[in-house]
């Protein structure tokens, strides 16, 4: 048990003292540009599901026929 409590500590004292923060404007600005992509892949993938969705629903009405 003691050596993960070791581990942890240092693990914590390397975040700490050897880690590089990023500052507060670049990780605003960061997020923004994530969560901006991820709207715009929800969207694309949305559009080629809705494509998908109606091209199967011609071909099997078309095999129905």
């Amino acid at each position: 048990m003691t050596k993960v409590v070791n581990y942890i500590s240092e693990s914590f004292e390397e975040l700490k003292s050897n880690v590089t923060w990023p500052a507060w404007a670049e990780v605003q600005r960061l997020t923004i540009v994530v969560a901006v992509f991820s709207v715009v892949f929800a969207l694309a993938t949305w559009g080629v599901d809705e494509v998908f969705a109606k091209a199967l629903a011609v071909f099997f009405n078309w095999i129905k026929a």
